[in-house]
């Protein structure tokens, strides 16, 4: 049986006055989510997503999930979202990024909206499996700039989809399946590290580290050495074959957790 061996971070940017970054992870899932640009109920929006998939993840078997059951899942999460936002005024508007691992049987389904993003080391080849969806992304993608112009570009935290309680959202997640294989290493993480630790720099943290935990710290410090100003949040995941799945509870991190200790 291959599960997920993983360790989580979040860590409130220099410059923030809150963490807007919710993660979560057990035995068979990462996700992490993005509260968008400081907005209104931006932590609200990434805990919510969280929170709701964790105690849907949690309450089925997931080795039998698929594409479309999952992005059922998030759709639901995203509905709960909206009905927040309808019984508040305050929080219309909320948004958030969301990208998410899940091991099914023989495959990861990599779950993404925003500009959170997902990375896989396989057999010593490290890639990023996810695309932003961005408008910096748009303009690389049209050969306006390069990939190295991207990642200082002054609109690279332009998003131009998001999980925000409405139900067109659902249609817009992508969602991808990926051979599951022991031995691989699984990243997740917000801009907070990526607008700021190049990719290459990621990934040559994941493959030279021996353990998740260490990768996680690292990266979070990578991060943080480079000037980060926005909340940096990590999930690394190693694929690891085991006789039965130790269960449990899994772990949370970022405004989710906040919200957690707070009821």
């Amino acid at each position: 049986m291959l599960v997920l061996s993983a360790q989580i971070r979040s860590v409130t940017g220099p410059h923030r006055a809150d963490n807007q970054d919710s993660a979560a992870s057990a035995d068979r899932w990462v996700l992490v989510a993005d509260g968008v640009g400081g907005h209104a109920g931006g932590d609200v929006a990434s805990t919510t997503i969280v929170q709701v998939l964790r105690s849907l993840l949690q309450g089925r078997e997931v080795t039998s999930l698929d594409a479309e059951s999952l992005r059922d899942l998030v759709a639901r999460a995203n509905a709960r979202m909206g009905s927040q936002a309808a019984q508040d005024p305050a929080l219309r508007g909320m948004s958030t990024t969301f990208t998410g691992v899940v091991c099914s049987e023989g495959e990861a389904l990599v779950a993404h909206i925003g500009d959170s993003r997902a990375y896989l080391v396989s057999e010593g080849l490290g890639r990023r499996v996810t695309r932003d969806d961005s408008l910096v992304q748009e303009l690389v993608d049209s050969g306006a700039i390069s990939e190295g112009q991207a990642h200082g570009h002054p609109h690279r935290n332009v998003i131009t989809r998001s999980l925000s309680g409405s139900d067109r959202d659902a249609h817009d997640l992508t969602v991808l399946s990926v051979p599951l294989r022991a031995g691989d290493r699984w990243l997740v993480a917000s801009d907070g590290l990526t607008d700021y630790v190049q990719d290459k720099v990621a990934l040559g943290i994941l493959a030279r580290t021996p353990d998740p935990a260490g990768a996680a710290d690292a990266l979070v410090a990578a991060a943080l050495e480079r000037g980060s100003r926005d909340n940096v949040t990590v999930a690394v995941a190693d694929v690891v074959s085991v006789v039965s799945a130790p269960g449990g509870p899994g772990e949370v991190v970022g405004a989710a957790a906040t919200a957690a200790s707070q009821q």
